[in-house]
């Protein structure tokens, strides 16, 4: 594994994936080569995140983009190599299990889904029916003036400790809102 060369080597198999899924590809399992494969995995990643951003990219007018995309598995891949010494948990999430997505918690939507949403994909346990970063996850982010990656990081940061995460999640709504 080449940590150095971690961001080029995503750069290129992120814009392969865009444009694959430009020329009508859709399966995430046919995107890459076999070296390829085990390079993501190699790094906490998959085919089906790399298919996400691509997808979204063609759906969304580029959003989430290269560089929040970049940002978001750069979080994952160091929770993946320091957290869970390179060794995937082997889990999948049940989003059944989860708040509903109008579900709210001190007047902040979204919120109390996007919670067990951020901790599934730090540990590499999203289902693959779901992507973090996706358009009600960017609402969020957009809303509340929060980077995708920095709520990651804030999230791994405060572990369990919802109340601290909405505390912060907060002060920085108010204060976006008092920028404005």
């Amino acid at each position: 594994m080449r940590h150095y060369t971690f961001a080029s080597t995503f750069h290129a198999l992120y814009h392969q994936a865009v444009a694959l899924y430009g020329q009508g590809q859709r399966s995430a399992d046919t995107y890459f080569k076999s070296d390829q494969t085990v390079w993501l995995a190699a790094n906490g990643l998959s085919a089906q995140n790399l298919y996400d951003y691509a997808e979204d990219h063609h759906t969304h007018d580029g959003e989430p983009g290269y560089d929040i995309a970049l940002g978001i598995e750069s979080l994952r891949r160091d929770y993946f190599l320091n957290v869970q010494q390179g060794n995937a948990s082997g889990v999948t999430a049940d989003p059944e299990c989860w708040p509903a997505k109008d579900a709210s918690v001190r007047g902040i939507a979204w919120l109390p889904r996007l919670l067990p949403k951020t901790r599934a994909k730090l540990r590499g346990e999203l289902p693959s029916t779901l992507m973090y970063g996706c358009g009600g996850d960017r609402r969020f982010f957009k809303a509340h003036d929060i980077h995708p990656a920095e709520f990651l990081n804030l999230v791994w940061r405060l572990g369990a400790n919802d109340a601290a995460i909405e505390d912060w999640v907060v002060a920085r709504s108010q204060a976006g809102q008092s920028r404005q």
